[in-house]
């Protein structure tokens, strides 16, 4: 009877821990974005809700292929990218699921959702970036860099400067030049570019944004966020050489300026699912929107949302293109053939 008793206090003891584990308030983050200022925005969102998050952090290659080999048995809840070539690549690799969320559908705009069935959207925007123009002060006229074609113009040879072509954030750009120009159009483009460069493409955006300050590039491109976040460094370097640079709105007067995306969606086989569209749902939230402004300076994706960064503000109006994500995404195959043929490295 002792064994008995002692295997029947055995079981009961497991299926308590099974239990406590079930109903245990933990959400699993994979996620490409890397930024310090999102701390607060996850141990908000564990204040509010009680929920704890587990972090992996990686870029999205070492993303993807830890979900690839993880499989079913994934642990993941959210998936969260930074660009629009990766967020597609995610979506028809098959790691997102089918959310439906008053919410999110109600304050996040619809060229910001996925595609919709009818079961849902499997990925959300959350915050934008554009693809912005800088050029140096003393040595370059802002019209004759007023848009992306004229980067290409033999005017500017021996000015331009970017990071690798090959890098999500030009493949993005250049498939959405792709679906507006055809691929005719954008080749010759890309040619003009690397006739133009100053230098080989190398660095970050920030690398480029600093080589203009130096006059080492007449001209580059960038992501608005580390325009901004120059703005507000109060760091003495930085305030000298910002004072060198001055920005445009690319095809302010045309197509509208490229913009990129910062978003992510619950993973196909997520085990905490609730917790996962809770965490969406938050991120769509007056405050998480906000903070990806005041704390990142990135536009949020709900534009009735009232920021505080004065740097990212005085960018003015702007005029955003209309090309798909989708269609940037299918676009990166022969977005990357062009750059190869034409030596964009």
């Amino acid at each position: 009877m002792r064994q008995v008793s002692t295997l029947l206090a055995a079981i009961s003891l497991m299926a308590t821990v099974t239990v406590a584990q079930a109903q245990e308030k933990v959400l699993n983050l994979y996620s490409a974005r890397h930024y310090q200022t999102d701390e607060l925005l996850y141990s908000n969102f564990t204040k509010q809700t009680g929920i704890k998050i587990n972090r992996i952090e990686a870029d999205d290659n070492a993303l993807f292929e830890r979900l690839k080999n993880e499989g079913k048995n994934s642990p993941a809840d959210v998936i969260v990218m930074v660009d629009a070539a990766r967020i597609w690549r995610a979506e028809i690799e098959g790691f997102f699921q089918p959310v439906k969320s008053a919410v999110l559908n109600t304050r996040i705009p619809a060229n910001l959702r996925g595609k919709d069935d009818g079961q849902g959207p499997e990925w959300f925007g959350f915050s934008t970036r554009a693809r912005v123009i800088v050029y140096n002060k003393a040595s370059v006229n802002p019209a004759d860099v007023a848009t992306y074609e004229s980067l290409a113009d033999p005017k500017n040879k021996g000015k331009v400067c970017t990071r690798s072509g090959s890098h999500p954030y030009n493949l993005s750009l250049i498939g959405s030049m792709i679906e507006r120009d055809g691929e005719k159009a954008t080749e010759q483009w890309a040619k003009g570019m690397v006739a133009n460069f100053a230098r080989p493409p190398r660095g970050g955006d920030t690398d480029q944004i600093k080589g203009v300050a130096s006059g080492e590039c007449g001209v580059a491109i960038a992501n608005s966020y580390y325009y901004v976040r120059m703005l507000r460094s109060t760091k003495p370097e930085d305030v000298a050489a910002m004072k060198n640079v001055g920005f445009v709105w690319p095809n302010a007067k045309t197509s509208g300026t490229h913009f990129n995306i910062a978003g992510g969606g619950v993973a196909k086989n997520a085990p905490h699912r609730e917790a996962a569209v809770k965490f969406l749902e938050y991120l769509a939230s007056d405050e998480a929107q906000a903070y990806f402004a005041d704390g990142n300076n990135e536009w949020p994706a709900v534009k009735k949302v009232r920021v505080k960064n004065e740097a990212l503000e005085s960018l003015g109006a702007y005029k955003m293109e209309n090309v798909s994500i989708a269609a940037i995404g299918k676009n990166q195959i022969a977005a990357q053939k062009i750059l190869d043929r034409v030596g964009y490295k």
